[in-house]
């Protein structure tokens, strides 16, 4: 379904991440695992259009997007939730949610915002309370709903739990299987990498902006040179 061929791009004359190859499938949870500074993030944000590559192509549902513009690659599907400033914290959960769908009609808007509250009926207390009263676990819960009201193919998330109570971790992880037994394919950039294996589907390991191995969480965590740089395992 998302198609990452080739992809090189960084800043200025930079190369941060190069000749990456990965596939996002229907119904897949993926995960990019690797240590800070391997290119994760911006091989994420090139991919949403935040940044345009040196060379390569993006693929969704076989449409090129490559040169497309933000904007452009949210209507045709595609849902990103970055890893800080992914929600107003001035703004109630509702206000949220109306940014996140700012495209929809206001019916739209009214359906969608039912749906978000019963994937996440955690924030329906909440509905009209602004966002920095919020834990930091039921914020990434808004910062989702907030993606997710424009309907996306593909959820794009830099890391998801960063910063969160090992309790909340588990609670953003189980939402994110919730996500996407609704539909929704998910690519996860995710520090915790023992965590992502655990969950994800397939996975990609990145090292000085290039991908040195893809697999199932199983066969990562069963590679002893991987386990030692990424997971601590001796």
């Amino acid at each position: 379904m998302l198609h990452v061929g080739h992809v090189s791009s960084g800043y200025g004359r930079s190369i941060v991440v190069e000749d990456a190859t990965l596939k996002l499938a229907n119904g897949q949870t993926v995960a990019i695992i690797g240590a800070n500074g391997s290119g994760k993030s911006t091989l994420v944000k090139t991919i949403v259009g935040l940044i345009k590559p040196f060379s390569g192509r993006i693929l969704l549902d076989g449409a090129d997007i490559t040169a497309l513009e933000v904007d452009e690659i949210n209507r045709r599907g595609v849902g990103y939730v970055p890893q800080i400033q992914n929600v107003f914290p001035n703004l109630s959960v509702n206000e949220n949610l109306r940014i996140g769908g700012y495209y929809l009609s206001r019916s739209q808007l009214h359906s969608k915002a039912i749906e978000m509250y019963s994937i996440f009926p955690e924030l329906e207390e909440y509905a009209n309370s602004k966002v920095e009263k919020l834990s930091g676990g039921e914020r990434q819960m808004v910062a989702f709903a907030r993606s997710l009201m424009t309907t996306p193919k593909a959820l794009l998330l830099d890391e998801p739990t960063a910063g969160l109570a090992p309790i909340a971790v588990d609670k953003v992880m189980k939402k994110i299987e919730s996500i996407k037994e609704s539909g929704v394919s998910v690519l996860m950039i995710e520090q915790n990498a023992r965590k992502a294996l655990q969950f994800c589907d397939y996975a990609y390991v990145m090292l000085s902006g290039q991908i040195i191995k893809e697999g199932d969480g199983r066969s990562i965590q069963q590679d002893e040179n991987l386990g030692r740089m990424l997971l601590g395992v001796r």
